[in-house]
């Protein structure tokens, strides 16, 4: 339901409240009058099947949704078929990094909330899949990996933690100069790049932590520029001399079946790659159907007492809705909320500014881009970087952000990471410093009120997500193993 929302609550509220004056008393008193017709049998009582009545909660809830315009997002177009078949193999090759030893999937796996279910990523080197993956060779990823779901709806246009890839009226502004305005040198590329999701595919790939390699494991780590690595990336899979040299015959096909237009195969690009992972992805975690979207469209069973609770909080006093509102719940833009920094740091040990480093401006210190929260209790561990790893930890945090930041616990994180939890006193001020002026003053949430948000937060997973095991597949063109 979209923006009839408000109208239907508002209706079912007042059937609730003109009930008592619908019942036998109050009526205007008609005179017996004589009648010649028979008088007919008594009818059958229907059936008691009533609309539910609001109750009180839901009288609460409606003008304050209402009032924030809550809706669910219109639903787009599904992807063509053959596109999102050849998304799910690449998505799941190894073959599309350096050393052929990690995919896509790796670090945003259907089975675990299209992330990880680490606080950091392990990168390329690593071994196993999900919260069980080691470091073995590998590398910390600076970051939390970003949840996939409803990342190719129309509304996305940023991408990353920090925004760094993003699309406007101007064309795409990317860390890759060539792909950039409205006069790409790579315009090839960017013609197939219909989505932010898509272009943000690319740059795993060129990550030498992520995918890539170091310099000296492969080509990919040893080409000199991303368009180069791009290039070799389809010769694996593609070949040459119109794909009668090198390169997988079932690649071909796929990648023909999904681009049928295209008749020399020396003809496709990373963009095509880019957007069939992106239609895959785009396709598979969609997440548009939770309870809490079954109660904006009437049910006023949908959801219990206690998430109707924790929805009253989050649309009034605990302001939760001024970042996180919206149809995906999130305003897609950038916050400092004095998060603890766990991890090795994006900047340099022990740091990571946020947006600031992308742009520049010491008003961009600490922040970072507001996810949604559709299906966030499927995305856990919480934060950029998954320093909270309960969703009540994650909450608690907004009752008092630089209290949380002086007294972090730890221990609730894997043990590899707990000396990796930056304790330097003037970098926490800084944070502190910075917390947004939404989040002061605090809301002043206790106990009951964190649970009442907890349940609340739960009603906003979609069940079809819960499940995604069906998404992997049994193998890929590459005859590379699809899990660790």
């Amino acid at each position: 339901m979209r923006d009839r929302t408000s109208l239907i609550l508002f209706l079912l509220l007042l059937c609730g409240a003109l009930l008592p004056a619908c019942g036998g008393g109050g009526g205007i008193a008609v005179a017996d009058v004589p009648s010649d017709e028979p008088t007919p049998p008594p009818e059958e009582p229907p059936d008691p099947t009533p609309d539910p009545t609001p109750s009180q909660l839901d009288q609460q809830l409606a003008p304050l949704l209402a009032a924030a315009n809550v809706s669910t997002p219109t639903l787009p177009p599904a992807q063509p078929p053959a596109l999102v078949a050849l998304g799910q193999m690449l998505f799941f090759d190894k073959i599309l990094s350096g050393n052929r030893n990690i995919a896509c999937s790796t670090c945003h796996h259907p089975t675990a909330g299209s992330g990880d279910d680490l606080s950091v990523s392990i990168g390329e080197g690593g071994s196993g899949t999900g919260s069980v993956r080691q470091l073995a060779a590998g590398e910390l990823i600076p970051r939390n990996a970003p949840p996939l779901f409803n990342r190719g709806l129309p509304a996305v246009r940023q991408m990353f933690w920090d925004s760094r890839l993003s699309r406007g009226a101007g064309g795409f502004v990317t860390p890759e100069p060539a792909l950039n305005g409205r006069n790409p040198t790579a315009a090839a590329i960017v013609a197939e790049l219909d989505t932010p999701l898509a272009a943000q595919a690319l740059f795993p790939l060129t990550s030498h932590a992520e995918m890539r390699g170091q310099p000296g494991d492969n080509d990919l780590a040893d080409a000199e520029t991303n368009l180069e690595v791009w290039a070799l990336i389809m010769e694996r899979l593609i070949g040459t001399q119109s794909g009668n040299q090198g390169g997988i015959e079932a690649y071909r096909t796929l990648f023909g079946q999904a681009y049928p237009q295209i008749v020399d195969a020396d003809d496709f690009n990373i963009g095509h790659l880019a957007r069939a992972i992106g239609a895959y992805e785009d396709q598979a975690f969609r997440a548009l159907a939770s309870p809490f979207d079954a109660y904006l469209a009437g049910d006023l069973d949908a959801i219990d007492d206690q998430a109707k609770r924790g929805a009253v909080i989050f649309y009034s006093r605990g302001d939760c809705h001024r970042c996180h509102g919206g149809p995906l719940l999130t305003d897609d833009r950038h916050h400092a909320i004095a998060v603890p920094q766990v991890g090795p740091g994006r900047d340099f040990p022990g740091e990571d500014t946020g947006r600031a480093a992308v742009t520049g401006d010491p008003d961009d210190l600490y922040e970072f881009r507001t996810p949604s929260l559709r299906n966030v209790a499927l995305t856990g561990p919480w934060m950029h970087d998954g320093a909270y790893t309960s969703l009540e930890a994650a909450v608690d945090h907004y009752d008092n952000p630089t209290r949380s930041l002086q007294n972090y616990d730890a221990s609730q994180l894997a043990p590899r990471l707990r000396n990796t939890v930056d304790l330097d006193p003037a970098r926490n001020q800084a944070r502190a410093d910075a917390l947004s002026n939404i989040l002061r003053p605090a809301p002043r949430l206790n106990g009951a009120d964190v649970s009442d948000l907890v349940a609340f937060l739960r009603t906003l997973t979609d069940p079809a997500s819960v499940d995604m095991s069906s998404e992997v597949p049994a193998s890929v063109p590459s005859g590379l193993p699809v899990e660790d």
